[in-house]
């Protein structure tokens, strides 16, 4: 009997298990509940904050904030050269904290604290967005707001005492709005000289330190304690307008600012050639100095003379003594045709001994190739007095930090005078009508200079500096700058048009040693030209 009734229940139990699937599948399939409603899809601007935060609990900035970028490109790179840039932050990290570290041991009396490792981990820091600037100075802002969920091995040795105890840090937390700005602007790879960094709020860092196994962090009050002394310590240091400062490349070869000035003096020539068929030959120098794009200069023309005595004295700027040279030049005065050149010679600025005058007799060459057997022609000699005198320490730009930082005028300029510096920078939206080839052309007390020509180019960029010596400050003087476009075509129609001008008065250039601006170009319907006016006085 009890054999017959396990049979049924197992019978019975594979009956109901069928029957119960079929009908639910059915019931399933066939009736659908009435009560069901479609969702209702909104705006998200019309959504409260608290439901959005609950959809979003983290959104990037630049979803909130129209001035931040998105910048999946480059957290893509930072995951690829993670490996590499941490070894480079955690060298640079130990340079930072040895002599904070070494300032701050004694007031403790711990004998020594050292990093026994130090890795950042396998983990990147993520850019949530990223805000860059826009300024008429030499120089690139950003700002990247940084989260950073670290998995490092970071164990320090701390001695006291006679004693050893090894602390680790773990689970390291880090959120942070650094200001990262480049300059100046270089044409030398990178790019940039310096990288400024600093914090435009304090940071939230968060992490765990283990000793001996067990969690610091955990002791009550122990973890706000420590929270607030790195948040103080960091902003102590570089909480804007603070910075940490990390050189590239040394601005001043980069940027090939003046180093010094070339006193020449031209005293004269002997035993010159005689050049016109009819009487002696009309000498005159003209000389400049190599990878310079300023004019040449000359000295006055002596008629009928082959054994001519200037006295004239000169002074040039000198960017880089030990690649430039002074290129001197004899050359015939002819009034109809061209001038005729009498024989040259090189002097390179290195061969001469600083802030020491120094007599040179120069024969004159046809050139300066040692194998040319025309070399060996008499034509001459020229007698110069060259004095190099390299600025001062106190007189070179130390730090591009402060970007209207100007420089004293060199050593010889007149006193009560100084040195006008005109730098052209760039133009946006010149058009002309036939042509746009532009160029600048600058027009000061009856002098002249001109910028290189560009073609075809609406925006074009010259990055040119020009310097005028003054015997007073213009205080009453007024600039004249003028964009102007040649045709690249020979051709006697519309062979040269103005792009539009501008006068700048030199009152504020006295009174504030500097400005930089963006000038409306009149006559233009659109054009604007970046200049940038300096006046340095004499020391």
């Amino acid at each position: 009997m009890g054999f017959l009734s396990t049979i049924m229940g197992f019978c019975g139990f594979g009956v109901g298990i069928s029957t119960g699937l079929v009908v639910g599948y059915y019931l399933f399939i066939y009736f659908q509940p009435t009560d069901v409603k479609d969702p209702v899809i909104r705006p998200l601007v019309e959504i409260d904050t608290e439901s959005l935060q609950k959809l979003l609990p983290e959104i990037p900035l630049w979803v909130k904030n129209p001035d931040y970028d998105r910048v999946d490109w480059l957290n893509k790179f930072l995951e690829y050269m993670w490996p590499y840039l941490d070894k480079a932050i955690c060298k640079t990290a130990k340079n930072i904290a040895k002599p904070i570290i070494a300032e701050q041991i004694p007031k403790y009396k711990i004998e020594s604290v050292e990093f026994e490792t130090l890795t950042l981990g396998s983990l990147p820091p993520t850019l949530q967005g990223m805000k860059v600037y826009i300024t008429d100075e030499n120089e690139l802002i950003m700002e990247p707001y940084l989260k950073w969920a670290a998995n490092p091995n970071i164990t320090v040795l701390v001695k006291a005492f006679g004693l050893r105890a090894t602390v680790q840090v773990v689970d390291l937390q880090i959120f942070a709005a650094p200001r990262i700005t480049l300059k100046p602007l270089v044409p030398s790879f990178p790019c940039f000289a310096k990288i400024f960094v600093s914090l435009m709020e304090k940071p939230h860092v968060d992490f765990g330190l283990k000793l001996l196994g067990a969690d610091l962090m955990s002791i009550p009050g122990l973890y706000r304690v420590v929270q607030d002394i790195i948040k103080d310590q960091v902003a102590s240091m570089y909480l804007w307008p603070k910075t940490l400062e990390v050189q590239i490349l040394d601005p001043t070869k980069a940027m090939k600012r003046p180093v010094g000035i070339l006193h020449v003096k031209v005293l004269r020539a002997v035993k010159l050639r005689k050049k016109d068929l009819l009487g002696a030959s009309d000498p005159y120098v003209k000389f400049k100095l190599t990878e310079s794009k300023l004019p040449s200069k000359k000295t006055t023309v002596k008629h009928k003379n082959l054994n001519p005595e200037w006295n004239e004295d000169f002074t040039m700027v000198i960017k880089d003594p030990e690649s430039q040279a002074l290129e001197l030049s004899v050359y015939d005065w002819e009034q109809i045709g061209k001038h005729e050149k009498m024989g040259m010679n090189v002097i390179p600025v290195k061969e001469l001994t600083p802030d020491e005058p120094k007599v040179m007799t120069l024969t004159l060459l046809k050139n300066m190739d040692p194998n040319d057997v025309q070399n060996d022609k008499e034509r001459g000699q020229i007698m110069v007095e060259l004095t190099y005198k390299p600025f001062k320490d106190e007189d070179l730009p130390k730090d591009f930090q402060e970007s209207g930082t100007v420089q004293k005028a060199p050593e010889g300029t007149p006193p009560g005078g100084g040195v006008l510096v005109v730098i052209v920078h760039e133009a946006q939206d010149v058009e002309g009508k036939h042509h746009t080839n532009p160029y600048v052309r600058i027009i000061f007390r009856g002098e002249e200079r001109k910028t290189k020509h560009i073609k075809k180019n609406r925006d074009p960029r010259w990055e040119e500096e020009f310097l005028f010596t003054l015997d007073e400050p213009p205080v009453n003087d007024r600039i004249h700058v003028e964009v102007w476009s040649t045709s690249s075509r020979i051709g006697l129609l519309h062979p040269k048009e103005s792009l539009g001008f501008v006068d700048i008065s030199l009152s504020d250039v006295v009174s504030n040693k500097r400005i930089n601006e963006k000038f409306h170009l009149i006559d233009s319907r659109n054009g604007r030209i970046q200049i940038e006016l300096q006046w340095r006085e004499a020391s």
